[in-house]
């Protein structure tokens, strides 16, 4: 137990007499799923904190209307939306699906309040992760540099991702696409070719696929002149 906690981002830290003490007081639920099974479902309540101890999850978002949904994949340790817990909505955004055979861990979000945030380092590792992500969120709007066809569809892209790398999958009509960001379907399918013929994404009916989103991210600092001539 104390080798698992230490691979949890809250709990680093931490000395083995406070680990001790939690364990004794908090109770943490373990469970499995197997692989194509549902975990958790967005607008569902989040009252607890959800740790990914072992496998790979997609966690898929879809907006308002429906236009689009987007769909990240995430390996262990992963900590499953933290900043659901508290504030005004706390509901689940994301709907969490098993890829593999994984390993959970919970903790009831009354365990929080009462025990957990009894522990200085706990409460600091919390608060750097939800800071952390308000900065990251905070930045990719004040980043963004003269916008060509080229570079939209990209920023379109990794607006809607959570982590700028790894794999992703975006299930969306071309001339959704289009609509949203003001731009023509001719324009769009050929940005999206271009993208395909650099080996950045692979094009499906309705769907396109990120196999990293890291070299979209390259693609995009490297190309930041380019004007595309379509």
């Amino acid at each position: 137990m104390y080798d698992i906690l230490l691979q949890l981002p809250l709990f680093q830290g931490l000395c083995e007499d406070d680990l001790t003490n939690i364990l004794e007081k908090v109770k943490f639920h373990f469970s499995k799923h197997k692989a194509g099974e549902k975990i958790l479902r967005a607008g569902e309540v989040c009252d607890k904190l959800v740790f990914l101890l072992k496998g790979k999850v997609s966690a898929e978002r879809t907006n308002s209307n429906p236009l689009f949904t987007c769909c990240e994949y995430f390996n262990a340790p992963y900590l499953v939306e933290p900043y659901s817990l508290f504030g005004m909505n706390t509901e689940y955004i994301s709907s969490y699906i098993a890829q593999t055979d994984v390993e959970l861990l919970t903790v009831d979000k009354s365990y929080i309040s009462s025990e957990l945030n009894n522990y200085p380092i706990f409460r600091i590792n919390y608060m750097n992760i939800i800071s952390n992500h308000a900065q990251i969120l905070d930045n990719k709007l004040w980043q963004i540099k003269e916008m060509n066809d080229y570079s939209c569809v990209i920023n379109f892209i990794l607006f809607h991702c959570e982590k700028p790398g790894g794999r992703k999958l975006l299930r969306i009509k071309m001339e959704h696409l289009a609509l949203i960001l003001g731009h023509t379907r001719s324009t769009i399918s050929k940005v999206l070719n271009k993208l395909q013929a650099e080996g950045l994404i692979v094009l499906r009916r309705k769907e396109i696929e990120i196999p990293k989103a890291e070299l979209l991210v390259e693609s995009l600092q490297t190309n930041s002149a380019f004007t595309a001539e379509l």
